[in-house]
């Protein structure tokens, strides 16, 4: 099983690779998926204010395109994820929101990202079958995050706006980080 020491982080070149499609899921691709849910979950039980709501095999050192995702982001107790084998976004809809966006790959900075407000995504489920998601919100939000880990893109690479920066606070509330601070952060830039 893995834990949150195999994920990996900035600046590990890995990150900025695609992801490579899966043709058959085989025993090995089983794995995978398990032990990118244990290493959330162990990543999770390490922060008190945060969720693992999302991963992508990427994350792990893996680069197969693999994604991931909490099945209830309202319930803590609710460890379970669905997983989507190649994922690709079909359609984006809707208007371009921002919100703040973290990333277990990116420790302890967070940042006020622009996405699609709805999408469309196509994959394969754990059995090989095709899914398709008609997904908006926060929803919406995680599977753009998630595609993009599997494309070699990392949240950060969306904000054009050095004061877009954020950091957590040890009581759960984000506060902006101070400029001088992400200048002297080679990861960002």
């Amino acid at each position: 099983m893995m834990t949150k020491k195999d994920i990996i982080a900035l600046p590990n070149p890995h990150l900025r690779q695609k992801s490579q499609r899966v043709h058959i899921i085989t025993p090995e691709i089983e794995k995978l998926i398990t032990n990118m849910q244990s290493a959330t979950l162990d990543w999770e039980d390490s922060r008190p204010h945060e969720l693992g709501v999302a991963l992508a095999a990427v994350q792990v050192d893996e680069l197969k395109r693999v994604i991931i995702i909490r099945n209830d982001f309202d319930d803590k107790d609710d460890r379970t994820f669905m997983a989507l084998i190649n994922p690709e976004i079909i359609k984006h809809e809707g208007k371009t929101l921002y919100d703040h966006e973290g990333c277990l790959s990116v420790p302890d900075i967070y940042g006020y990202v622009p996405r699609s407000s709805k999408i469309r995504v196509r994959a394969l489920n754990e059995k090989g079958h095709e899914v398709r998601i008609k997904a908006d919100g926060f929803l919406a939000r995680i599977l753009q995050h998630e595609i993009d880990h599997t494309n070699g893109v990392v949240f950060i690479d969306h904000i054009k706006n050095q004061d877009a920066f954020f950091s957590l606070t040890d009581d759960g509330k984000l506060e902006k980080i101070d400029h001088d601070k992400i200048a002297k952060n080679s990861i960002l830039w």
